[in-house]
Formats: structure tokens, C-alpha cells, sequence
């Protein structure tokens, strides 16, 4: 039987500490013998939830976040955005089958990307996003072409941990 995203996300395990070896440098834009932290999706989500009404996160200050919780250099940017889609799945999965409500489920909408808009990937696409951010009192830039909408002046909310 397939695995709900709740499932997915509660899985246990465990994060791992890592030394960056030179081929992974480049990948992650690090450099040799720092430490990277491969994140646990409760982590991801954790962290998500922190984000009160009103304030936005991307997924460079979730990274940043983890790395000083496990005092390392760098978290991992590929494990990073596998979780955070988990969480954001496990939500929206949480709302639908009536587990929770938009108070008490973890607020995935609250995440943009770097420059601000909306991710597409998330479930229900963008326009669930846009309809939870602007719930919240943020206004939205239209997209241009086939880019997303972006929260206008988004850098003002960003989450200070």
C-alpha cells in the first residue's frame, strides 16, 4: 500500500553529518572539508512552522537555519528541497483529510523561492499559494510570461530566526 505524505514525512531517521569531499564542492558551492548536515523532513518542518502569519522564508535561510542548528557550514540545498516538498504535501494532504485546519497545519504557503515567487511544484500549484499568501494581507506581483506571481516587496517579511 502507497505511504501518505504524513507517513513520509514521520518517517524515523536519523540526520547525518557529512564532510563536502572535492567533487561535491562544486555541486553545492562549497568548498572541500566543510561539514553539511543532510536534514531529517521533521527538521524541514520544524522550522517551517516557525514562520508566523505575515513573514515568508526561502529555501537559502531554511538551509541556513539547519546548518546552525546542527553547527555546520552548509545543509544540504537537494535533501533541503526534497523535504520541504514533503512537508508542504504532507499539509495540504492534513487539510483534506481534515486532520487539521489552516491554524494548526504547518504553513508550507509561507515558503518562496529566493526571489520571492511562488512555488508552482507545491500542491494545488501557485494559485493555492497565492490564495493562502494574500489571505495573510500579502499583495502579488504577476508573473511575467510563464513565471509565477511574486510577493511584491517580500525581502520586508522574510523571517529573522
Amino acid at each position: 500500500m502507497k505511504k501518505s505524505w504524513r507517513e513520509k514525512l514521520e518517517r524515523e531517521r536519523e540526520a547525518k553529518i557529512v564532510e563536502i569531499t572535492p567533487k561535491m564542492a562544486g555541486r553545492f558551492g562549497a568548498q572541500a572539508g566543510q561539514k553539511m548536515v543532510i536534514p531529517r523532513p521533521k527538521d524541514v518542518e520544524m522550522l517551517v512552522r516557525e514562520v508566523r502569519k505575515g513573514q515568508l522564508i526561502t529555501p537559502v535561510l531554511l538551509r541556513k537555519r539547519l546548518a546552525q542548528n546542527y553547527r555546520v557550514d552548509i545543509a544540504c540545498p537537494l535533501t533541503t528541497g526534497i523535504f520541504l516538498w514533503v512537508v508542504a504535501n504532507a499539509a495540504f494532504e492534513d487539510i483534506t483529510m481534515l486532520r487539521a485546519t489552516q491554524e494548526t497545519v504547518t504553513p508550507y504557503w509561507r515558503v518562496v523561492n529566493n526571489d520571492g515567487t511562488l512555488y508552482p511544484k507545491f500542491p494545488g500549484g501557485f494559485d493555492i499559494q497565492a490564495i493562502l499568501l494574500q489571505e495573510e494581507g500579502h499583495e502579488l506581483e504577476e508573473g511575467k510570461g510563464k513565471r509565477p506571481p511574486r510577493v511584491k516587496d517580500f525581502e520586508k517579511y522574510l523571517v529573522r530566526f
